[in-house]
């Protein structure tokens, strides 16, 4: 049986270390998905300490990862009047911190440590009701993709992209891009968590003529609880490699839902979500 097939009707299945045996292929064969996220966690892509810098590389906007077009649901709360200033913003970010940015997080981490990516990718389509952002997710995981194959070559990102050429889920993406630059699953969830508030913060500036110091202090306010969102999302993405992908975050925004679906029919807009 192909071993992606055998993975999304088996369960999550760990990638071997970077460069170790890839013998059997994007998901490698480890029997037991703990003791190898432990191995990928412990041996990590390279041969010493994370190279931490590489998570400013990651997270920075200029990364050419696609993020800039996309506003993370901001543009349709504006149209909806539910965003209209600093306070509005900070609101919206909270609430996408603690329910998207969670479960993004939570792929993310276990991409990172080393769990089967189709597997993964599986379980953020059962995350996202909505076909709208599912598209966006698939659009900015292919972008990502270029990026990383670029940035930090891996035979892992390789064969993500060949397994699934439309684009895997940006999370998914991130957290396997996050292995690739030396980076562990903390990291990714950072990034991941940042993602989810940042791109809004930065979309706000753009669609409110908002303050930037206003929109970065927004940003610095909510540091605290990205920390913890962080955390919360490793503490699953560990448990996932014991119990599956059903211990990774499910944490749901129905009105973002909505919003995405009327927000992908708009004829003119200036975000892509």
């Amino acid at each position: 049986m192909d071993p992606h097939t055998e993975a999304r009707t088996n369960g999550l299945r760990p990638l071997q270390s970077p460069g170790g045996d890839r013998g059997a292929g994007p998901a490698g064969d480890g029997q037991h998905a703990a003791a190898g996220a432990r191995g990928a966690e412990e041996a990590g892509p390279g041969s010493g300490a994370p190279a931490r810098a590489a998570l400013l590389v990651l997270a920075d906007g200029r990364f050419p990862a696609g993020g800039h077009a996309h506003s993370g649901g901001a543009e349709a709360a504006v149209r909806a009047g539910r965003l209209g200033d600093a306070r509005d913003l900070a609101a919206f970010c909270r609430g996408r911190l603690h329910t998207t940015g969670l479960t993004a997080a939570g792929l993310a981490a276990a991409a990172a440590l080393g769990l089967d990516p189709l597997a993964l990718d599986t379980a953020a389509d059962a995350r996202t009701p909505s076909p709208a952002l599912r598209a966006s997710a698939r659009k900015l995981g292919r972008q990502l993709m270029r990026a990383a194959r670029a940035t930090w070559p891996s035979p892992e990102l390789d064969a993500l992209g060949r397994a699934l050429p439309k684009g895997a889920h940006q999370p998914v993406v991130l957290g396997l891009t996050a292995r690739a630059a030396g980076l562990g699953p903390e990291d990714a969830a950072h990034c991941a968590v940042y993602e989810a508030v940042g791109g809004p913060a930065t979309a706000a500036v753009r669609l409110l003529s908002l303050d930037p110091f206003e929109a970065t202090a927004v940003l610095a306010r909510l540091a605290p609880d990205m920390d913890r969102v962080a955390g919360r999302a490793v503490v699953a993405a560990r448990q996932a490699a014991e119990r599956g992908t059903d211990a990774l975050p499910a944490a749901s925004a129905p009105l973002l839902e909505i919003t995405a679906e009327l927000h992908a029919a708009w004829p003119v807009r200036l975000f892509a979500s």
